[in-house]
């Protein structure tokens, strides 16, 4: 019974069920972890995202990314903080014509800090008795005791009828400064990060060398604008493509290393002032270096950002790096795809204009950024200005750049536990008390009291200052990060206009400036609550992404009844 149905089995047009199993080619491949069939899709079946792609880096090529990021500060440093040195006034006595001085004037008037023509160091004297009606027509001699040997005052005569020159190029510079945050910001937003950087370096360089080689004050003051801007740029660059190449947790640590190296540059630029006494020489040690950059521009050295790729349409880019992510995890040349056309990130200007929560987050950093970077000056100057005590440079000088690294440590321990907005707010709100006692109090107070509340005024100011920048390339999308980043930069120039605007002024006034930035700081203090909190979250890429970004409610409650604050914040 059992023999016959055997060869009537196999015409039988009826399969088993364990051969109908491989009638799909797809199914049949899926077992065997081998095969690498051209039809099977890639691994990643979604697109990838920004922390896919930055895990695809490896740690120790991101590593490597995010030092090369920091290393240029080192020079920056050079260019954008001498202007202290390069404008430092010293004592200086008007020069009599002939070979030499006569004895009675050796010991003439050697204060500097005035600058009206009708002083007496404007003036030839002898024996009491003025010579002549025009300023020291033989020059001047200066007591250089701190500082550069030489300097554009003492090399130019910038003193009396002619010093509103010195106000004039600080103003310059800051303005220069102020339009490559704009300028080169937008540019790195709109033609990516990668061809942003060289160009910036270039101009630093170039301009570099024609300020070391400037014949006069006019032209010192165009070529030293031309390079506040270019270094500025690279500044900038720099600084958002480095937090685009980190992870959240990995984020204020490389800001704050970045902030480091620019507190060890400005170190060594007073060593180096010291070392080599000439301002042209100060510069070029500066913008030289720099030369040696340029080698991030060659394709494979320095990546583009991969954020800002996931936004361009380069697909050929994209597509290499599926392929080298399954392959070797290779990502050094993910932007040398020669057969792909680079492309630009599409922006919505009218979804730009619409976004209120971006432009109040942008707004909010921006004003906490004005006053952070405005009223430093104040506490910098404040015993000068309410004693008449004229500090040493040294110590001034060593005060601020110390106040700048001490920052950085601060924000570096307490900001990735407590939170941003937390220490923005704790760090306006001294900046704001550290004022009003000054002003309050400052009738009462001893030296060394007032000593101590300007330390924690310019601490808690250069604190608020650095923690509003990276607040703001956090909570920023991709796609106008440089722009955002670049536009509160620039708002903290507008307030930094102030020192060099108070200096022409001969510092009439300061009592109402500093009034004016006190009170400024206390209502920054409330608008401080508005912000979201960026902390541990991953940086958003598009508009869509950046309105999502809101802060936390008040009360336990999911929701505010407060407009533009309702939206919930995105997942931690």
């Amino acid at each position: 019974m059992t023999s016959p149905p055997s060869p009537l089995a196999s015409p039988s047009p009826c399969p088993p069920p364990p051969p109908s199993l491989p009638s799909s080619p797809t199914l049949s491949s899926s077992p065997a972890p081998s095969s690498r069939s051209p039809l099977l899709p890639l691994p990643p079946a979604l697109p990838p995202t920004g922390e896919v792609m930055i895990l695809a880096l490896g740690r120790k090529k991101q590593r490597l990314f995010i030092a090369l990021s920091i290393l240029p500060n080192l020079f920056l440093a050079f260019l954008l903080s001498s202007d202290p040195l390069l404008t430092l006034a010293p004592p200086f006595r008007c020069r009599l014509p002939g070979p030499s001085p006569a004895p009675q004037v050796t010991n003439a008037s050697v204060r500097t800090e005035k600058r009206d023509g009708d002083l007496p160091q404007c003036k030839q004297f002898v024996n009491g008795t003025r010579l002549g009606v025009k300023d020291c027509d033989a020059g001047y001699d200066y007591n250089v005791t701190e500082g550069l040997t030489n300097n554009i005052v003492t090399e130019w005569d910038l003193v009396c009828s002619r010093y509103w020159l010195v106000p004039v190029e600080e103003v310059c510079f800051i303005l220069g400064t102020l339009t490559g945050c704009l300028g080169l910001g937008y540019m790195a937003d709109r033609l990516g990060r990668h061809k942003s950087l060289p160009v910036s370096l270039m101009l630093a360089v170039v301009f570099g060398v024609l300020v070391c080689v400037s014949p006069s004050p006019p032209v010192f003051i165009t070529m030293r604008f031309c390079l506040a801007a270019a270094s500025a740029g690279v500044y900038l660059t720099l600084y958002v493509t480095r937090l685009e190449f980190c992870d959240p947790s990995q984020r204020l640590l490389a800001t704050m290393m970045s902030g480091l190296t620019v507190f060890a540059g400005e170190l060594l630029l007073l060593a180096v002032a010291l070392g080599c006494g000439s301002w042209r020489g100060l510069l070029g040690t500066g913008a030289a270096p720099l030369s040696l950059f340029l080698c991030y521009g060659i394709p494979g050295v320095f990546p583009e950002s991969p954020r800002w790729l996931l936004l361009s349409e380069r697909t050929g880019d994209m597509n290499s790096f599926n392929e080298r992510q399954r392959d070797d995890d290779s990502f050094t040349e993910l932007d040398t795809d020669s057969s792909s056309s680079p492309g630009r990130p599409h922006l919505s200007f009218p979804e730009l204009l619409h976004s209120r929560n971006i432009w109040k987050n942008l707004c909010v950093l921006g004003f906490t950024s004005f006053i952070s970077h405005g009223i430093s000056h104040c506490y910098s100057s404040f015993r000068g200005d309410v004693r008449g005590f004229t500090p040493s440079f040294y110590w001034t000088y060593l005060l601020s750049v110390c106040a700048g690294g001490g920052a950085w440590l601060l924000l570096w321990a307490t900001v990735d536990k407590f939170g941003r907005r937390g220490i923005l707010l704790l760090a306006m709100t001294l900046t704001g008390l550290a004022s009003l006692i000054l002003l309050g109090l400052m009738e009462y107070l001893s030296e060394s009291a007032m000593t101590v509340f300007s330390i924690m005024g310019l601490f808690s100011s250069q604190a608020a200052a650095s923690l509003s920048i990276l607040f703001t390339a956090e909570v920023m999308p991709t796609i106008i990060r440089g722009s955002g980043v670049g536009a509160v930069m620039a708002l903290g120039c507008v307030g930094r206009l102030s020192s060099p605007l108070m200096d022409l002024r001969n510092h009439y006034g300061y009592f109402l400036h500093h009034v004016v930035y006190s009170s400024l700081a206390l209502l920054a203090v409330l608008s401080i609550l508005l912000l979201p909190e960026s902390k541990r979250k991953p940086l958003p890429q598009t508009l869509a992404d950046g309105e999502q970004y809101r802060r936390p409610p008040l009360v336990r409650r999911r929701r505010d009844n407060v407009p533009l604050l309702a939206t919930p914040n995105p997942e931690t």
